[in-house]
């Protein structure tokens, strides 16, 4: 298994999807490192020299930022932010949508909470509080239907 920076990449899938594996690099990024690098699109990771591991390696850590430093800056953008006192801070720090999503029907999604099982109520009079008169009860029946 090659690794670069400081990811074990998959041995047995094509160079440009196993770059995928690293944060930071997306199809586009993998594609054009493989072209930087002068490595053919079909070369399997298990097929590549030392050599041009080591080149993959020198080229993502010269021209692009990514894992650790990748996340860091992002959670520092993030951060700022939030201190800022911004409207997108101020969603980041309730943990709601940032980007203009909908909330009104989807509040349990909106914050990652585990969802509510509804209440229970039950159907017997003596339980809901105040107790009806069987007219009462017949009056709300045809108001229904």
């Amino acid at each position: 298994m090659a690794r670069i920076a400081g990811v074990n990449i998959p041995t047995h899938k094509r160079v440009e999807i196993a770059l995928t594996y690293i944060h930071g690099i997306g199809d586009a990024f993998a594609k054009e490192i493989c072209q930087k690098v002068s490595i053919p699109s079909e070369r399997r990771v298990n097929e590549l020299t030392e050599s041009e591991v080591i080149q993959i390696r020198e080229t993502i850590d010269r021209d692009y930022v990514v894992e650790g430093d990748l996340r860091r800056e992002v959670s520092m953008n993030i951060k700022r932010l939030m201190d800022l006192g911004c409207y997108r801070g101020l969603r980041h720090r309730r943990g709601l949508p940032v980007h203009g999503q909908r909330t009104h029907t989807t509040r349990g999604h909106a914050r990652d909470r585990p969802s509510r099982s509804p209440v229970r109520r039950s159907r017997d009079e003596s339980t809901r509080g105040t107790p009806r008169s069987d007219a009462f009860a017949a009056a709300q029946w045809n108001l229904r239907e």
